[in-house]
């Protein structure tokens, strides 16, 4: 089997890593949500308004203020949201994963010992409750 052969079979096992298949159940909770998507799309024309005002030459900062303000609290309720959240946590896992992954590989690249290789401490995000075990 050659490296490309090798690396399609790894993509297979990544498909069926619990973290990827977590990541996908919580996409499509929150695709489903009605609230979450009408929150998402209230967001969007919060920010297309905020950037059309900007964009005039006589802009209302009164407008602009109440405009952001809004933004923001939208976007608070969004990121509130329990499927959002689900979602964050499910795809901070699963981009851990792949972080470990890129790391064993490109050190393995250049020439380290792929037993070994692995994230270092400094490339840690911090969070515990998120981390696969790098030590």
């Amino acid at each position: 089997m050659d490296v490309i052969e090798l690396t399609r079979e790894l993509g297979k096992a990544i498909q069926r890593d619990e973290r990827y298949i977590a990541m996908q159940v919580a996409r499509q909770n929150s695709d489903n949500d009605e609230e979450l998507q009408e929150l998402i799309g209230q967001f969007n024309l919060k920010r297309m308004s905020i950037n059309n005002e900007a964009a005039k030459d006589d802009r209302d900062e009164a407008k602009l203020k109440r405009l952001n303000d809004e933004l923001r609290e939208t976007y608070a309720k969004v990121m509130q949201n329990k499927n959002m959240v689900a979602y964050n946590e499910a795809k901070e896992l699963m981009d851990n994963m792949l972080k470990r992954v890129n790391a064993i590989l490109s050190i393995s690249a250049d020439g380290g010992d792929p037993e070994l290789a692995d994230l270092t401490e400094e490339d840690c995000g911090g969070s515990c409750a998120s981390c696969a075990g790098c030590h």
